[in-house]
């Protein structure tokens, strides 16, 4: 079995002297972030729909009639889309919209299968949640300290990026399911399903 390497260029050492880096190791490295990322929406969606009693308790479980928006949504309290987030906590289409997002994010990304459409429904999310949050102010509309901590990068910005890199670097193809996934006919006549 070959193994390709990458060339790493170390300060002050002639190129005759570098080092090489498994290209392997790279890909189990993106693999790793991608299972890891997967496991985090998996577990967002357990925990909202049956209760698991870290950020949802049982009473509150979608499975017991809870909503998994309405809390989050009817406390926004900061930003353009204030109104209009509250007028979507609770709603059936999004809670249906948010639990399939998340299972659907989560399991994509953990079997490494259709990660350019995991990439934009994530980056879709997190703008949603991003702009829920509004990082940009200082303040929420009553004048209390939003509790920003930065203005542009947070963490749904993060995940937004992790998600489009590990599509990008077909992540799914290391300890995944890519492979397969991409020689399905239907996918390869639809390359945007990746």
């Amino acid at each position: 079995m070959s193994t390709k390497h990458i060339p790493v260029q170390s300060r002050g050492v002639s190129p005759s002297v570098q080092t090489a880096v498994p290209a392997d190791r790279a890909a189990r490295s993106l693999a790793v972030l991608r299972i890891v990322t997967g496991l985090t929406f998996l577990w967002a969606f357990l925990d909202k729909a049956f209760g698991l009693g870290y950020s949802t308790v049982s009473e509150r479980a979608w499975i017991n009639g809870g909503s998994p928006t309405k809390g989050f949504l009817s406390h926004v309290a900061v930003g353009p889309l204030e109104s209009t987030f509250h007028s979507w906590a609770g709603a059936a289409w999004a809670d249906w919209l948010f639990m399939i997002g998340l299972l659907a994010i989560g399991v994509a990304l953990v079997l490494g299968i259709g990660l350019r459409v995991a990439a934009v429904s994530t980056a879709l999310m997190m703008l949603m949640m991003w702009a829920a949050e509004w990082p940009l102010a200082q303040h929420t509309s009553a004048g209390e300290p939003s509790g920003s901590t930065n203005p542009l990068i947070d963490y749904h910005v993060i995940y937004a990026l992790v998600a489009i890199a590990l599509a990008y670097a077909a992540a799914g193809n290391t300890w995944g399911l890519g492979r397969m996934w991409a020689k399905l006919p239907f996918v390869q006549t639809n390359q945007w399903l990746r």
